[in-house]
Protein backbone atom coordinates (compact mmCIF):
# COMPACT_ATOMS: atom_id res chain seq x y z
CA UNK A 1 0.00 0.00 0.00
CA UNK A 2 3.01 2.70 0.98
CA UNK A 3 4.68 1.42 -1.72
CA UNK A 4 1.87 1.89 -4.40
CA UNK A 5 1.08 5.56 -2.94
CA UNK A 6 4.72 6.72 -3.22
CA UNK A 7 4.68 5.58 -6.29
CA UNK A 8 1.65 7.79 -7.43
CA UNK A 9 3.02 10.37 -5.65
CA UNK A 10 6.53 10.38 -7.82
CA UNK A 11 4.72 10.25 -11.25
CA UNK A 12 2.81 13.11 -10.39
CA UNK A 13 5.58 14.76 -9.54
CA UNK A 14 7.03 13.84 -12.67
CA UNK A 15 3.97 14.94 -14.88
CA UNK A 16 4.00 18.36 -12.97
CA UNK A 17 8.12 18.92 -13.80
CA UNK A 18 7.07 18.68 -17.71
CA UNK A 19 4.19 20.58 -17.92
CA UNK A 20 6.07 23.40 -15.92
CA UNK A 21 9.21 22.78 -18.15
CA UNK A 22 6.64 22.57 -20.89
CA UNK A 23 5.26 25.79 -20.14
CA UNK A 24 8.77 27.69 -19.23
CA UNK A 25 9.67 26.47 -23.15
CA UNK A 26 6.18 28.27 -24.37
CA UNK A 27 7.58 31.30 -22.44
CA UNK A 28 11.05 31.62 -23.48
CA UNK A 29 10.45 30.08 -27.30
CA UNK A 30 9.59 32.95 -29.93
CA UNK A 31 6.04 33.63 -30.91
CA UNK A 32 5.64 32.73 -34.94
CA UNK A 33 3.39 35.92 -34.38
CA UNK A 34 5.84 37.99 -32.78
CA UNK A 35 6.90 41.00 -35.09
CA UNK A 36 11.08 40.46 -36.44
CA UNK A 37 13.25 43.13 -35.46
CA UNK A 38 14.96 45.65 -37.36
CA UNK A 39 18.82 44.95 -36.98
CA UNK A 40 21.74 48.15 -37.23
CA UNK A 41 25.20 46.56 -37.71
CA UNK A 42 27.94 49.21 -37.09
CA UNK A 43 31.66 49.67 -38.63
CA UNK A 44 33.06 48.53 -35.33
CA UNK A 45 31.23 45.28 -35.45
CA UNK A 46 28.43 45.78 -32.94
CA UNK A 47 24.80 45.05 -33.80
CA UNK A 48 21.86 46.49 -32.56
CA UNK A 49 18.48 44.88 -31.98
CA UNK A 50 15.14 46.99 -32.38
CA UNK A 51 12.68 49.13 -34.13
CA UNK A 52 13.74 51.73 -36.26
CA UNK A 53 12.34 55.13 -35.06
CA UNK A 54 13.93 58.07 -37.21
CA UNK A 55 17.04 59.34 -38.62
CA UNK A 56 17.19 63.16 -39.30
CA UNK A 57 20.05 65.30 -38.23
CA UNK A 58 22.71 62.76 -39.26
CA UNK A 59 21.27 60.41 -36.00
CA UNK A 60 19.55 56.85 -36.34
CA UNK A 61 17.22 56.71 -33.24
CA UNK A 62 16.41 52.80 -32.20
CA UNK A 63 13.86 51.66 -30.43
CA UNK A 64 14.92 48.45 -27.76
CA UNK A 65 12.85 46.56 -25.29
CA UNK A 66 15.68 45.85 -23.06
CA UNK A 67 16.43 49.54 -22.86
CA UNK A 68 13.99 51.96 -21.68
CA UNK A 69 15.83 55.38 -23.73
CA UNK A 70 15.85 55.50 -27.17
CA UNK A 71 19.06 54.39 -28.68
CA UNK A 72 21.23 57.16 -30.97
CA UNK A 73 23.60 56.43 -33.13
CA UNK A 74 25.24 58.69 -35.64
CA UNK A 75 24.30 57.54 -39.54
CA UNK A 76 27.75 57.53 -40.43
CA UNK A 77 28.70 54.64 -38.08
CA UNK A 78 26.08 52.16 -39.69
CA UNK A 79 27.66 49.87 -42.32
CA UNK A 80 24.06 47.51 -42.67
CA UNK A 81 20.56 47.88 -42.28
CA UNK A 82 17.58 45.72 -42.00
CA UNK A 83 14.39 47.42 -41.56
CA UNK A 84 10.80 44.48 -41.38
CA UNK A 85 8.33 47.36 -41.79
CA UNK A 86 7.80 49.90 -44.69
CA UNK A 87 9.28 53.64 -43.63
CA UNK A 88 9.86 56.48 -46.13
CA UNK A 89 13.39 57.03 -46.95
CA UNK A 90 14.49 60.51 -47.85
CA UNK A 91 17.51 61.12 -50.41
CA UNK A 92 19.83 63.38 -51.66
CA UNK A 93 18.35 64.42 -54.79
CA UNK A 94 14.58 64.80 -53.73
CA UNK A 95 12.95 61.89 -53.93
CA UNK A 96 11.47 59.29 -51.07
CA UNK A 97 11.55 55.66 -51.11
CA UNK A 98 8.78 54.05 -48.77
CA UNK A 99 9.59 50.35 -48.22
CA UNK A 100 11.45 47.54 -46.28
CA UNK A 101 14.87 47.10 -45.55
CA UNK A 102 17.26 43.98 -46.57
CA UNK A 103 20.84 43.49 -45.52
CA UNK A 104 23.15 44.08 -47.95
CA UNK A 105 27.19 45.07 -48.43
CA UNK A 106 28.64 46.96 -46.14
CA UNK A 107 27.95 50.61 -47.01
CA UNK A 108 24.66 49.82 -49.01
CA UNK A 109 20.68 48.71 -48.36
CA UNK A 110 18.16 46.60 -50.45
CA UNK A 111 15.07 48.41 -50.23
CA UNK A 112 12.47 46.97 -51.54
CA UNK A 113 9.12 48.66 -52.12
CA UNK A 114 6.61 45.77 -51.70
CA UNK A 115 5.70 42.35 -52.74
CA UNK A 116 5.17 43.13 -56.68
CA UNK A 117 8.70 45.82 -56.53
CA UNK A 118 12.32 44.73 -57.52
CA UNK A 119 14.60 45.32 -54.73
CA UNK A 120 16.81 48.61 -55.14
CA UNK A 121 20.45 48.86 -53.60
CA UNK A 122 20.89 51.97 -52.50
CA UNK A 123 24.20 53.25 -51.29
CA UNK A 124 23.45 54.73 -47.48
CA UNK A 125 25.39 57.71 -47.90
CA UNK A 126 23.18 58.92 -50.18
CA UNK A 127 20.28 58.93 -47.49
CA UNK A 128 19.18 62.28 -45.85
CA UNK A 129 16.36 61.11 -43.47
CA UNK A 130 14.53 57.94 -42.14
CA UNK A 131 11.09 58.31 -41.36
CA UNK A 132 11.12 61.69 -39.98
CA UNK A 133 8.63 63.56 -37.95
CA UNK A 134 6.99 66.30 -39.90
CA UNK A 135 6.08 69.05 -37.86
CA UNK A 136 3.68 71.91 -39.00
CA UNK A 137 4.94 75.27 -40.09
CA UNK A 138 4.73 76.94 -37.18
CA UNK A 139 4.40 75.54 -33.23
CA UNK A 140 2.24 76.76 -30.53
CA UNK A 141 2.88 76.23 -26.95
CA UNK A 142 1.54 78.26 -24.18
CA UNK A 143 -0.67 78.46 -21.14
CA UNK A 144 -3.49 80.57 -19.97
CA UNK A 145 -4.24 80.66 -16.25
CA UNK A 146 -6.26 82.62 -13.91
CA UNK A 147 -6.26 82.86 -9.80
CA UNK A 148 -9.35 84.17 -7.49
CA UNK A 149 -9.99 83.94 -3.83
CA UNK A 150 -12.30 85.91 -1.49
CA UNK A 151 -13.14 86.51 1.97
CA UNK A 152 -16.03 88.24 3.45
CA UNK A 153 -17.30 88.63 7.16
CA UNK A 154 -14.99 89.70 9.64
CA UNK A 155 -12.22 90.29 7.06
CA UNK A 156 -13.06 91.51 3.40
CA UNK A 157 -10.17 90.24 0.98
CA UNK A 158 -10.19 89.66 -3.02
CA UNK A 159 -6.99 88.74 -5.10
CA UNK A 160 -7.45 88.12 -8.48
CA UNK A 161 -4.77 86.92 -10.47
CA UNK A 162 -4.57 86.27 -14.36
CA UNK A 163 -1.00 84.78 -15.81
CA UNK A 164 -0.53 84.06 -19.99
CA UNK A 165 2.21 82.99 -22.14
CA UNK A 166 2.53 81.92 -25.82
CA UNK A 167 5.25 80.56 -28.02
CA UNK A 168 4.98 80.37 -31.92
CA UNK A 169 7.76 79.23 -33.31
CA UNK A 170 8.79 78.16 -36.74
CA UNK A 171 12.69 77.69 -38.55
CA UNK A 172 14.01 80.84 -38.50
CA UNK A 173 11.50 82.77 -36.29
CA UNK A 174 10.36 82.54 -32.73
CA UNK A 175 7.96 84.90 -31.14
CA UNK A 176 7.22 85.00 -27.19
CA UNK A 177 4.38 86.67 -25.28
CA UNK A 178 4.27 87.23 -21.39
CA UNK A 179 1.90 88.90 -19.31
CA UNK A 180 0.39 88.99 -16.18
CA UNK A 181 -1.99 91.23 -14.25
CA UNK A 182 -2.11 91.02 -10.09
CA UNK A 183 -4.87 92.83 -8.08
CA UNK A 184 -5.72 92.96 -4.41
CA UNK A 185 -8.01 94.68 -2.49
CA UNK A 186 -9.50 94.84 1.24
CA UNK A 187 -12.52 95.85 2.02
CA UNK A 188 -12.16 98.60 -1.25
CA UNK A 189 -8.67 99.88 0.14
CA UNK A 190 -6.12 98.26 -2.86
CA UNK A 191 -3.39 96.56 -1.35
CA UNK A 192 -1.39 95.48 -4.24
CA UNK A 193 -2.06 95.86 -8.29
CA UNK A 194 0.74 95.18 -10.81
CA UNK A 195 0.90 94.50 -14.21
CA UNK A 196 3.52 93.00 -16.74
CA UNK A 197 3.96 92.73 -20.44
CA UNK A 198 6.28 90.93 -22.69
CA UNK A 199 6.87 91.04 -26.26
CA UNK A 200 9.74 89.44 -27.88
CA UNK A 201 11.22 88.04 -31.70
CA UNK A 202 13.94 85.54 -31.99
CA UNK A 203 15.48 85.34 -35.37
CA UNK A 204 17.83 82.47 -35.87
CA UNK A 205 20.52 83.10 -38.04
CA UNK A 206 21.70 79.76 -37.46
CA UNK A 207 20.58 76.54 -35.85
CA UNK A 208 21.62 77.40 -32.32
CA UNK A 209 22.40 81.12 -32.89
CA UNK A 210 19.70 84.01 -33.03
CA UNK A 211 19.33 87.59 -32.67
CA UNK A 212 16.58 89.31 -30.73
CA UNK A 213 14.40 92.33 -29.94
CA UNK A 214 12.08 92.68 -26.92
CA UNK A 215 9.75 94.94 -25.10
CA UNK A 216 9.19 95.04 -21.56
CA UNK A 217 6.47 96.75 -19.92
CA UNK A 218 5.21 97.06 -16.05
CA UNK A 219 3.48 99.13 -13.92
CA UNK A 220 2.88 99.08 -10.19
CA UNK A 221 0.86 101.00 -7.96
CA UNK A 222 2.27 100.33 -5.04
CA UNK A 223 5.79 100.70 -5.86
CA UNK A 224 4.46 104.44 -7.02
CA UNK A 225 5.40 103.09 -11.03
CA UNK A 226 3.24 104.34 -13.68
CA UNK A 227 5.08 102.77 -16.22
CA UNK A 228 8.65 100.70 -16.30
CA UNK A 229 9.60 100.14 -20.23
CA UNK A 230 13.04 98.32 -21.67
CA UNK A 231 13.69 98.37 -25.28
CA UNK A 232 16.31 95.82 -26.11
CA UNK A 233 18.14 93.87 -28.58
CA UNK A 234 21.04 91.67 -28.77
CA UNK A 235 22.45 88.19 -29.46
CA UNK A 236 21.02 84.71 -27.77
CA UNK A 237 22.46 81.40 -28.39
CA UNK A 238 19.79 78.52 -27.55
CA UNK A 239 22.11 75.98 -25.63
CA UNK A 240 19.64 72.92 -25.29
CA UNK A 241 16.83 72.34 -27.68
CA UNK A 242 14.09 69.24 -27.64
CA UNK A 243 15.65 66.11 -28.40
CA UNK A 244 19.19 67.20 -27.47
CA UNK A 245 18.96 64.28 -24.59
CA UNK A 246 17.29 60.82 -23.70
CA UNK A 247 15.40 60.34 -20.53
CA UNK A 248 13.78 63.12 -18.16
CA UNK A 249 16.29 65.94 -20.39
CA UNK A 250 14.50 64.67 -24.08
CA UNK A 251 12.26 68.01 -24.12
CA UNK A 252 13.90 70.51 -22.27
CA UNK A 253 14.98 74.00 -23.67
CA UNK A 254 17.53 76.16 -22.55
CA UNK A 255 18.73 79.90 -23.66
CA UNK A 256 20.57 82.85 -22.81
CA UNK A 257 20.71 86.23 -24.25
CA UNK A 258 22.21 89.47 -24.02
CA UNK A 259 22.38 92.96 -25.35
CA UNK A 260 22.13 96.88 -24.75
CA UNK A 261 18.87 98.29 -24.08
CA UNK A 262 17.06 101.14 -23.04
CA UNK A 263 15.25 101.38 -19.59
CA UNK A 264 12.85 104.22 -18.50
CA UNK A 265 11.06 104.35 -15.38
CA UNK A 266 7.76 107.19 -14.88
CA UNK A 267 7.04 107.41 -11.36
CA UNK A 268 4.13 109.48 -9.56
CA UNK A 269 4.97 112.54 -8.23
CA UNK A 270 6.61 113.42 -6.51
CA UNK A 271 9.02 110.94 -7.28
CA UNK A 272 11.35 111.83 -10.63
CA UNK A 273 11.28 109.76 -13.85
CA UNK A 274 14.19 107.51 -14.66
CA UNK A 275 15.64 107.15 -18.00
CA UNK A 276 18.64 105.13 -19.24
CA UNK A 277 21.11 103.33 -21.48
CA UNK A 278 21.70 99.41 -19.93
CA UNK A 279 22.36 96.49 -20.77
CA UNK A 280 20.30 93.43 -20.81
CA UNK A 281 21.12 89.65 -19.52
CA UNK A 282 18.07 86.99 -19.76
CA UNK A 283 18.25 83.34 -19.44
CA UNK A 284 14.87 80.95 -19.91
CA UNK A 285 14.48 76.97 -19.17
CA UNK A 286 11.49 75.16 -19.50
CA UNK A 287 12.06 71.51 -18.49
CA UNK A 288 8.66 69.43 -19.19
CA UNK A 289 8.68 65.89 -17.41
CA UNK A 290 6.82 62.68 -17.48
CA UNK A 291 5.86 63.26 -21.10
CA UNK A 292 4.79 67.41 -20.31
CA UNK A 293 2.79 66.32 -17.84
CA UNK A 294 4.84 68.01 -15.51
CA UNK A 295 6.87 71.23 -16.60
CA UNK A 296 9.63 73.05 -14.22
CA UNK A 297 10.66 76.36 -15.58
CA UNK A 298 12.78 79.07 -14.59
CA UNK A 299 13.18 82.86 -16.49
CA UNK A 300 14.90 85.83 -15.72
CA UNK A 301 16.10 89.41 -16.82
CA UNK A 302 18.46 91.56 -15.20
CA UNK A 303 19.24 94.86 -16.80
CA UNK A 304 22.53 96.72 -14.90
CA UNK A 305 23.37 100.27 -16.13
CA UNK A 306 26.16 100.36 -18.15
CA UNK A 307 27.08 104.16 -16.27
CA UNK A 308 26.70 102.32 -12.67
CA UNK A 309 27.26 98.97 -12.47
CA UNK A 310 25.91 98.66 -9.09
CA UNK A 311 22.28 100.12 -10.57
CA UNK A 312 20.62 97.45 -11.84
CA UNK A 313 16.70 95.95 -12.21
CA UNK A 314 16.24 92.03 -11.52
CA UNK A 315 13.36 90.30 -12.23
CA UNK A 316 12.58 86.16 -11.65
CA UNK A 317 9.78 83.66 -12.64
CA UNK A 318 10.17 80.15 -10.81
CA UNK A 319 7.46 78.02 -10.71
CA UNK A 320 5.63 74.34 -12.47
CA UNK A 321 2.63 73.29 -13.93
CA UNK A 322 1.05 70.26 -13.73
CA UNK A 323 -1.41 68.81 -16.38
CA UNK A 324 -4.78 67.94 -14.76
CA UNK A 325 -6.69 66.41 -17.33
CA UNK A 326 -5.86 66.71 -20.87
CA UNK A 327 -5.13 70.51 -21.44
CA UNK A 328 -6.73 71.29 -18.00
CA UNK A 329 -3.51 72.59 -15.97
CA UNK A 330 -2.63 74.07 -12.44
CA UNK A 331 0.53 76.07 -11.74
CA UNK A 332 2.37 78.13 -8.86
CA UNK A 333 4.96 80.57 -9.71
CA UNK A 334 7.08 82.34 -7.49
CA UNK A 335 8.29 86.04 -9.15
CA UNK A 336 10.37 88.37 -7.41
CA UNK A 337 11.62 91.77 -8.42
CA UNK A 338 14.58 93.64 -6.95
CA UNK A 339 15.29 97.23 -7.85
CA UNK A 340 19.01 98.39 -5.75
CA UNK A 341 17.79 101.87 -6.35
CA UNK A 342 14.32 101.97 -5.67
CA UNK A 343 12.24 105.20 -4.82
CA UNK A 344 11.95 106.75 -1.18
CA UNK A 345 9.55 104.81 0.90
CA UNK A 346 9.63 101.65 -1.16
CA UNK A 347 11.84 98.34 -0.35
CA UNK A 348 13.63 97.29 -2.88
CA UNK A 349 12.61 93.52 -2.95
CA UNK A 350 8.93 92.21 -3.88
CA UNK A 351 8.31 88.85 -3.87
CA UNK A 352 4.53 87.27 -5.25
CA UNK A 353 3.50 83.81 -4.71
CA UNK A 354 0.33 82.66 -7.69
CA UNK A 355 -1.19 79.47 -7.36
CA UNK A 356 -2.98 79.00 -10.43
CA UNK A 357 -5.75 76.74 -12.71
CA UNK A 358 -5.85 77.29 -16.31
CA UNK A 359 -5.40 75.71 -19.79
CA UNK A 360 -2.09 74.65 -21.41
CA UNK A 361 -1.77 73.35 -25.11
CA UNK A 362 1.59 72.59 -27.49
CA UNK A 363 1.17 71.67 -31.08
CA UNK A 364 4.07 70.01 -31.34
CA UNK A 365 3.53 66.10 -32.91
CA UNK A 366 5.24 63.51 -31.21
CA UNK A 367 4.94 59.69 -31.82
Amino acid sequence: MKQSFLFTVMMLLFMMGNVAFAADQSVSAPSDSAPALDVVTLKDGSVIYGEVIEMTGGILQIKNSMVSDIIKVKWEAVSKLTVSHPIPFHLKEGSVLVGTVEEGDPGMMKLKGGPTVSTMTVPMDTVTQVNPMVQPPVIYTGSLNAGYSQATGNSQLRNISVLGDLVARSEQLRLTLLGRYVYGDNAGSLITRNARGTIKLDFFITKRFFWYTSAYFENDRLQNLKLRTAISSGAGYQWIERGDYNGIFKDMTLYTEAGPSYFNEDFRDPFPDKASFRGRVAMKLDWPLFDGRVTLYHYNEIFPSLQTFSDFYYTMDNGFRLKILGSLASGFQVTTRFNNRPPAGTGDTDNLYLLTLGYAFDTTRKR
